[in-house]
């Protein structure tokens, strides 16, 4: 069962750094986009940045200039580098991901979330 865990939230201060990482596992056969989204309290989930199979990257305005995407194909993973960070980052991050399982059929994948809290 194809499954994306993230891991690397937490709490920091405005003008600090914090660096997501979303792992992919189970049985993939090719993953096609992968990228961040975010959802404040009260507020929609919002697209952060997206990273295409052969490294295109697309990112909010709200966060270029401050954030960078990258992924590692070999191990199936996608990162956010988010530096700068100010109090409206602060949100429950999400991963997704593009995903044609070994059992074949595309499919949107999402993790569970993680929650980054930027404090001014």
């Amino acid at each position: 069962q194809v499954q994306l865990v993230e891991s690397g939230g937490g709490l920091t201060q405005a003008g600090g750094s914090l660096k997501l990482s979303c792992a992919a596992s189970g049985g993939i056969f090719v993953i096609n986009d992968m990228g961040w989204y975010r959802q404040a309290p009260g507020k929609q989930r919002e697209l952060v940045a997206t990273i295409t199979a052969g490294s295109t990257t697309n990112y909010a305005d709200s966060v270029k200039g401050r954030f960078t995407i990258s992924r590692d194909n070999a191990k199936k993973t996608v990162s956010l580098q988010m530096n700068s960070l100010k109090p409206e980052d602060t949100a429950v991050y999400y991963c997704n991901a593009e995903i044609i399982p070994s059992t074949g059929g595309a499919k949107y994948y999402w993790g569970e979330g993680t929650l980054v809290t930027v404090s001014s």
